[in-house]
């Protein structure tokens, strides 16, 4: 884990209410895996007081990408930051996806919901270097809510989208999407994110079709390094089902230890 202090906001790309960010940070991205995140400091001031968890979009020796949505105040304040801008952020934080649970040559579908895809295309280009196929499932409300579908086309991946009012793509959630394409051609391994309810279904998913699956769960955390138990999450383990907090345990479990209300 860094305090890096001096990050630099290099460019900003925005989608509506959407954003990506590309950070000048070396000592973030170097040490940087698929599915772990950051705390970003949003304000100088002490309003917010708290930093906001955002997951790694992409990363490398130079620095790290974020994608997020703006869902509240502290996100509002970080949209309006401009290239050049100091940022003050804690990470790698968390513990990520099981790349090798897709070997290669392997088939592996990537579903993510919404904001939920911030992660995958880090995992999706860290599986394909590694000589899996990735497949992303890539799903919104509207065609509006899937502004990345462009990038990560032109990157190169597979890329299936849905909408629910079916305005793009296959029209339905994603999880339907992600049942026709399990049923069509099975996978190895299936990595998820997004959110709880989209998750659940996704869990019933992978279950009915006997498919192993990893699943990023979403929360709102108050220090992202396992102190103030504000992150946690049913989950089965060793020693019985019990709470657990996920930035510390997680954000990754193996799908089979999920416990969802």
């Amino acid at each position: 884990m860094t305090i890096e202090r001096d990050a630099r906001l290099r460019d900003v790309e925005s989608w509506g209410g959407y954003f990506r960010f590309a950070i000048d940070a070396p000592s973030l991205g170097g040490g940087a895996k698929p599915g772990q995140f950051v705390m970003v400091k949003v304000s100088d001031g002490d309003s917010p007081l708290l930093r906001r968890p955002l997951g790694i979009h992409d990363a490398g020796p130079g620095g790290i990408e974020l994608f997020f949505a703006v869902a509240g105040r502290g996100t509002e304040i970080l949209a309006g930051k401009k290239p050049g801008d100091r940022l003050d952020i804690i990470g790698p934080l968390g513990r990520g996806f099981t790349v090798e649970a897709a070997p290669k040559g392997a088939r592996a579908l990537l579903v993510g919901g919404g904001r939920g895809i911030a992660p995958l295309a880090f995992l999706a280009r860290t599986l394909a270097a590694a000589g899996a196929k990735p497949v992303i499932l890539y799903g919104g409300r509207t065609a509006a809510d899937i502004p990345l579908r462009g990038r990560l086309d032109k990157a190169g991946f597979e890329v299936l989208c849905s909408t629910d009012d079916g305005s793009f793509g296959f029209a339905g959630f994603v999880t339907a999407l992600a049942d026709r394409e399990i049923g069509k051609d099975k996978p190895a391994f299936v990595y998820a994110c997004g959110p709880d309810p989209m998750m659940k279904a996704m869990a019933a998913v992978t279950a009915r079709h006997g498919v192993p699956a990893e699943f990023s769960l979403e929360s709102i955390m108050g220090c992202g390094v396992g102190a103030c138990w504000g992150c946690v999450h049913r989950i089965r383990t060793e020693a019985g089902d019990g709470w657990v907090k996920i930035c510390e345990e997680g954000p990754v479990f193996p799908g089979e230890r999920v416990i969802w209300p």
